[in-house]
């Protein structure tokens, strides 16, 4: 079962955690002053009531009649406050009504053993407590909008920094060594991510120091290993004849092919290789090619073009290809020219998922026979000078008309090399190209 996962950006998660602390604050404040301010309003009425039902019933004692509405014996007056009185004690009462205006009762004992007792709704005390609650709900919106501006304000700045370090990164993990994440990052406010930044710019220079190693050492090996091959060769040419001659003789030769395909491999990682390009029909240049290095494949030519490129690295890339196509898969083997795109088609049961999944890796050849069926460097030098060329080099398998098989094995394996339209310069860069709007 797959489990959902809700992505969300760092922007809009430090915006909703301030508008929730800013909203879950302005709440608590304002049920703190709206129960302060109702409390003290109701403390003020009920001393005012008592205060004026104590001057009516000096009046009434006096032989006046009650005044301002109060009552002698009201028969409504709260049981509570009526027993109050009556036990000769002065009161007040607080009684909440239905539309939510309070009565505020006030009774005092006489001296006749009556009970003196004023009531009224306080409405002005009701009015300014709504007056005050609609301000704390307006400041509290208002607290919440300010506080997710705040919000869009800060994750804004973080998230920038963050996607251009993450930008920085890809670049440098497509192979960029003169990116450096911290310098993509910039700004003046310095934060966890310039620590972030600082940590993979360490990494990324760590990692090219020791490819840089790891090139050398395999370039001065495969140096070191080329003279002692071309001896051991030349002397097994002088061998006698024999059926140990021809496994000696080649052995030594896939020795050198091995060697030579090494410092290839080598000068192909150092960058310095630089294309010559000539203008070639790319039709006509990749039937005779195929003609000579595969005869029994198919060629096609949909569309030919006229493209500026190196011949003899062409030729290189599609060798390589149909050299793999020849070892790993089954014919029919046909070749597609379409304007500026190259198609090698086999039949076999395709490309390793590492292969479509990483791309080409060198000494990986997909196969658990590692005896005699190649040392995986075909591929990795034809997308190698395909780089050079500044071509894409991309492979994919091609399923049967019913789908895959019962072993999952494709119906065949498709290598594409889309050649550019503008070629790469003698620096190995591309021109500039202006285009000139209407």
């Amino acid at each position: 079962m797959k489990r959902f996962t809700l992505r969300t950006g760092i922007r809009w998660k430090i915006t909703l955690a301030i508008a929730a602390v800013g909203a879950l604050v302005a709440v608590a404040l304002s049920l703190v002053v709206h129960s302060a301010a109702r409390v003290s309003m109701l403390e003020s009425a009920r001393e005012a009531q008592l205060a004026n039902v104590n001057v009516i019933a000096r009046f009434v004692e006096a032989g006046r009649k009650p005044a301002l509405g109060a009552k002698i014996n009201d028969p409504e007056l709260p049981v509570a406050l009526r027993e109050k009185a009556r036990s000769g004690r002065r009161g007040t009462y607080v009684q909440e009504s239905g539309g939510g205006v309070p009565q505020v009762w006030a009774a005092v004992p006489l001296g006749n053993g009556q009970v003196l007792s004023l009531h009224n709704e306080f409405k002005e005390s009701a009015n300014m407590v709504r007056d005050l609650d609609r301000a704390l709900v307006v400041g509290s919106i208002s607290v919440v909008v300010a506080g997710a501006a705040l919000g869009v304000l800060i994750g804004g700045q973080i998230s920038r920094r963050l996607r251009k370090a993450a930008t920085a990164a890809q670049r440098v993990a497509h192979g960029d060594p003169d990116v450096r994440v911290r310098d993509a990052v910039g700004g003046v406010v310095r934060d966890e991510t310039d620590d972030l930044a600082r940590a993979v710019d360490a990494m990324a220079d760590a990692l090219q120091q020791r490819l840089e190693a790891e090139q050398r050492v395999t370039a001065d090996i495969a140096h070191e290993l080329r003279t002692p091959v071309t001896g051991l060769l030349t002397a097994a040419e002088l061998l006698p004849p024999g059926r140990p001659t021809e496994l000696v003789r080649d052995r030594a030769q896939a020795m050198r092919a091995l060697v030579e395909d090494v410092l290839e491999v080598a000068r192909l990682d150092s960058a310095s290789e630089r294309a010559e390009l000539q203008d070639v029909a790319l039709g006509e240049f990749v039937s005779r090619r195929v003609t000579a290095l595969m005869p029994e494949a198919t060629v096609r030519v949909v569309a030919d073009e006229i493209v500026s490129t190196d011949p003899r690295r062409l030729e290189r890339i599609l060798g390589n290809l149909l050299a793999n196509a020849a070892r790993y898969g089954q014919a029919p083997v046909q070749v597609d020219i379409e304007g500026r795109v190259v198609r090698v088609r086999d039949h076999g049961p395709g490309f390793p998922e590492a292969l479509l999944r990483e791309g080409p890796s060198r000494f990986r050849t997909g196969s658990t026979d590692r005896a005699g069926v190649g040392h995986g460097l075909g591929l990795t030098i034809a997308e190698g000078q395909a780089r050079v060329l500044g071509a894409r080099l991309t492979f994919r398998n091609v399923a049967a008309p019913g789908g895959m098989d019962r072993e999952g094995a494709a119906a065949g394996a498709v290598a594409v090399l889309w050649l550019p339209e503008h070629a790469p310069t003698a620096t190995g860069s591309f021109p500039t190209v202006k285009l000139s709007g209407a």
